[in-house]
């Protein structure tokens, strides 16, 4: 898997996952959000890479469509068409699969070779926090 950066998009996984919702229904697509979000936010065990990068991906797809949100989703990275306007409920599920994602132990957080990508990494993942608004 290549990284070349650390924005939510900024690797061959999370390009895949994105290209995974063309040509999928407005329902399909919400779909695919919720169950690749519901799947971290439950999950009991740390995050693996894999799983962690996509959530990632999904959680700033969501945190996007938060008027005044500040995130910006990048032509060239995000989706080819525009998404459908998204369930305010997948709010919460992002915030809670975003920060299962941050804590200590899990996958995506252990990966970086360089401590400054590190740092850049984590303070990427609290703009996405921020945007989704506090918690419910």
């Amino acid at each position: 898997m290549g990284t070349w950066g650390t924005g939510p998009f900024d690797s061959d996984l999370a390009a895949d996952f994105v290209d995974e919702l063309k040509g999928l229904s407005p329902e399909q697509i919400i779909d695919v959000l919720e169950r690749t979000l519901q799947h971290v936010a439950d999950s009991v065990k740390p995050v693996d890479s894999g799983d962690g990068v996509e959530a990632v991906a999904a959680a700033a797809l969501v945190a996007a469509q938060v008027s005044g949100s500040g995130i910006v989703i990048d032509p060239d990275d995000g989706p080819r068409e525009p998404l459908p306007q998204l369930p305010v409920s997948l709010r919460e599920l992002a915030r809670r699969a975003l920060t299962r994602v941050t804590e200590d132990g899990s996958e995506p957080t252990q990966g970086w070779v360089d401590n400054n990508d590190a740092i850049a990494w984590r303070q990427e993942m609290q703009s996405i926090l921020d945007a989704l608004g506090p918690r419910d």
